[in-house]
């Protein structure tokens, strides 16, 4: 039977000796660090939680979700455990701040990563509408619509609560940024329907001295000044005005760019008809447009083909002129994806 009477130093083990033993096998947690706890008591505004330290850590109110809490009990429960990050080194009384918002953070960084590099397209609703564009929010991040990239005649007022298909533009967990594109992504579901060498109808929205802008079908095409017609033209408004309805011809798709590149210069039956006869461009367009698409398939194979334009046009035949004028026009008269760095909320919000 033991000697329920043994003195410490009996036993040669003081109080002393206990508390250094412990001290010797104190894990050392530092801010940053992900450690398992346990929920062992709930409070009005926060939680106390057992990650094995000689105190109790403590997690408020505020880092317990990425999303609006207004309990404790929404998220944690008594006894549970899970994962916490370590937000604060000890205070004065030696304990801990903990949150879980911040991993949910580090994840959702992560998944909006993956999806930017698979190219998806994601929905969301607008929650908010600023200045400079829409908010919305991905995985939980804040995400910022500016407003050359939201495509819709709706006033941005009337955005909020809809739910539209986006892009990812940016991703930058770095400066805390997240901008994305509907228009990105109404173009990419409109290219997926559109072919090179096809005639659309559209209707002129805006007249650069670059180019007209063309709607077609929702999306935004550009018919640039060298691919109205065979004949010098000084600016577009002497052949086209706002509102105007037309036919052109794409040619050329960049998906990655969210570009459509228009010609109606490939659908003159003789050259400059665009500028005395458009209605008999327009009535020949399919003919036109089926002899291009023949010369595309056999400079693609190699073979030769009926030359229907002069020999000086093969090039734009193909696409290139185009496609290098609208590269040359510059980033000022092309709308940025990101205006400035003041109009792009954080994605994350402190």
């Amino acid at each position: 039977m033991v000697n329920q009477n043994l003195t410490a130093t009996e036993i040669g083990f003081t109080h002393e000796d206990f508390a250094a033993l412990l001290d010797k096998y104190d894990y050392h947690f530092s801010p940053g660090d992900i450690v398992p706890g346990t929920v062992f008591s709930i409070e009005p505004r926060g939680a106390l939680i057992d990650i094995g330290a000689k105190t109790a850590a403590y997690i408020p109110i505020q880092e317990m979700s990425i999303n609006r809490v207004d309990a404790p009990e929404e998220v944690l429960q008594s006894n549970e455990t899970r994962e916490f990050f370590i937000l604060t080194d000890e205070n004065e009384d030696g304990q801990l701040t903990l949150s879980i918002r911040r991993i949910e953070y580090m994840r959702a960084w992560e998944r909006v990563r993956q999806l930017q590099a698979e190219d998806a397209t994601v929905r969301s609703g607008v929650f908010a509408t600023n200045r400079g564009g829409a908010l919305v929010r991905i995985e939980g991040l804040r995400g910022f619509i500016p407003g050359s990239h939201i495509s819709t005649r709706k006033p941005k007022e009337e955005l909020v609560g809809e739910e539209l298909p986006l892009k990812f533009l940016e991703v930058d967990e770095e400066r805390n940024r997240l901008v994305l594109s509907h228009r990105r992504a109404l173009v990419e579901r409109k290219m997926n329907r559109l072919e090179v060498g096809e005639v659309v109808i559209g209707t002129v929205r805006g007249i650069k001295p670059y180019g007209a802008f063309i709607d077609i079908g929702g999306v935004s095409g550009l018919l640039h000044i060298s691919e109205i017609s065979h004949e010098h033209i000084d600016t577009p408004h002497s052949v086209f005005n706002v509102n105007d309805e037309v036919k052109v011809m794409i040619i050329d798709l960049d998906a990655e760019r969210g570009r459509i590149s228009l010609s109606t210069k490939q659908l003159e039956p003789e050259p400059g008809d665009m500028i005395k006869n458009r209605d008999l461009v327009y009535d020949k367009a399919e003919e036109m447009a089926a002899k291009y698409r023949e010369q595309l398939l056999a400079k693609q194979q190699g073979t030769p083909a009926a030359t229907t334009l002069p020999v000086e046009d093969v090039e734009d035949a193909e696409a290139v002129e185009a496609v290098e004028a609208v590269e040359a026009v510059t980033e000022e008269e092309i709308p940025s994806a990101i205006e400035t760095e003041e109009e792009i909320p954080v994605a994350i919000e402190e």
